[in-house]
């Protein structure tokens, strides 16, 4: 599948400001950049950093005060990996690979020792693998009322548990809770959908399962298949598209995200499959 995104991202600087960005799509086994370009304000130069364990691409600059404007635009090719639900279980946590093993634990926004019981009453019964994941975004989407405003940057997936209501960080957070509370390794993602109305950045969540990572969106706002990975981490602290260090403001961002493969609005069918955007 192939996909042109186009994200601008506007600023007043009101003091000089170190502006950390994470928009510039993942480099993968199953993503490909074909071609992309980051428009950044004249005068104003820029590092990167691309981290080798969750190739998380990093961009840090300093804003003079004033007004800035900058512009992602990419090419960027997918071939999810699809597989049969029933074939994808999960692992004990004895056979797990040391690395993954930093996703079971509690995070900042993911408390799941908070939430074990519920998670062990609620699914524990249920066969271990992707149904069990599967279960898990059932319930939040038919429990959590999707609510724009209704959560901020402190809010914790134990507090969307509680008032039953965020948006897709939060969807993401309670899913990755639940897993982890459940033995499941879980870790958050952002991304960008051709999907999503109104266009914005994404946050969905994958978990380990049979020795790869799945994707999963508790929200139903969009099609797993059809997703480009911007970066990974234990929750949204390490995902943030900006961080910054200073005084800032700006209009609200701007993104547009088309899938290029053909006529997208004539196939409404959504996959089914278990979706693996990783080896």
């Amino acid at each position: 599948m192939r996909f042109l995104i186009d994200c601008t991202l506007q600023y007043e600087a009101l003091t000089e400001t170190t502006l950390i960005l994470n928009v510039e799509a993942q480099h993968g086994e199953r993503q490909r950049i074909v071609r992309e370009k980051l428009l950044i304000p004249d005068g104003v130069s820029s590092e990167t950093h691309e981290v080798p364990e969750t190739r998380n691409r990093y961009r840090r600059m300093i804003l003079p005060v004033g007004a800035h404007r900058i512009r992602y635009r990419a090419e960027v090719e997918t071939s999810p990996a699809t597989f049969d639900v029933e074939e994808v279980l999960s692992l004990p946590v004895s056979e797990l690979p040391f690395e993954v093993m930093p996703h079971l634990h509690p995070s900042r926004y993911c408390p799941s020792d908070r939430l074990g019981r519920f998670a062990w009453r609620q699914f524990g019964d249920i066969a271990s693998g992707h149904e069990k994941v599967e279960a898990i975004c059932n319930w939040i989407f038919e429990n959590v009322d999707y609510i724009a405003g209704s959560s901020d940057s402190s809010t914790s997936a134990h507090e969307t548990f509680t008032f039953r209501a965020g948006v897709c960080r939060d969807f993401a957070h309670l899913g990755i809770s639940f897993a982890r509370a459940l033995g499941i390794p879980a870790r958050f993602v952002s991304v960008y959908a051709s999907d999503l109305k109104p266009q914005d950045f994404h946050a969905v969540f994958e978990a380990y399962l049979g020795g790869r990572w799945y994707i999963f969106d508790a929200t139903r706002l969009c099609s797993i298949d059809r997703l480009i990975k911007i970066a990974v981490g234990r929750d949204a602290a390490d995902s943030a598209f900006a961080t910054y260090y200073g005084q800032l403001s700006g209009p609200p961002k701007s993104i547009t995200v088309r899938h290029v493969d053909g006529d997208r609005e004539a196939d409404e069918d959504w996959t089914v499959d278990a979706v693996s955007l990783s080896n």
